[in-house]
């Protein structure tokens, strides 16, 4: 981690909301990544219905600069069949600030979201989708260990982070 920064995760909940929706990220296709509002939606189901996972907002000197979701997967017709009949994690709606990206934050939020995910709720793979036209996240994935499948949900091809 670069020294003059310190990113700081923390569960997104109604209170901090209105902070998470301060995250620019109007650049980047609806289609291609979740918005704060369907994550919101998504942490309240997930509570509701006893789901384990975190949805986290990070922030750097108080300013929120990125959102995760990676939570337990609930089975999809069109997972790989790696996932199938195993436990995993999905990772929804992670994006980061256009002010901070390509500065290294995107992969420290990434790999502290899953250090802690893994601390508290155990190791599992991961699985997540990747829109067909957003080249440079997949590229971003494939440089945090998570492999391409070839298969796809919809426009978004799966890529996989597998544990031993």
């Amino acid at each position: 981690m670069n020294n003059d920064r310190e990113i700081r995760l923390e569960q997104l909940t109604h209170d901090n909301y209105s902070d998470a929706l301060m995250i620019d990220r109007d650049d980047i296709p609806a289609e291609w990544v979740d918005n704060a509002s369907y994550l919101m939606e998504l942490t309240d189901y997930g509570a509701e219905h006893h789901l384990i996972g975190h949805t986290f907002l990070a922030r750097i000197d108080g300013r929120p600069v990125g959102l995760i979701m990676i939570g337990e997967a609930l089975a999809w017709d069109t997972d790989p069949v790696e996932m199938k009949g195993k436990p995993f994690y999905r990772v929804m709606g992670f994006a980061v600030d256009r002010a901070y990206r390509d500065r290294g934050i995107g992969g420290e939020i990434l790999e502290k979201a899953i250090a802690q995910v893994y601390c508290e709720l155990g190791r599992r793979s991961i699985a997540l989708g990747v829109h067909r036209d957003n080249i440079r996240a997949g590229r971003f994935y494939e440089r945090h260990g998570f492999k391409r499948t070839g298969v796809y949900e919809g426009n978004d091809e799966y890529y996989l982070r597998l544990i031993d």
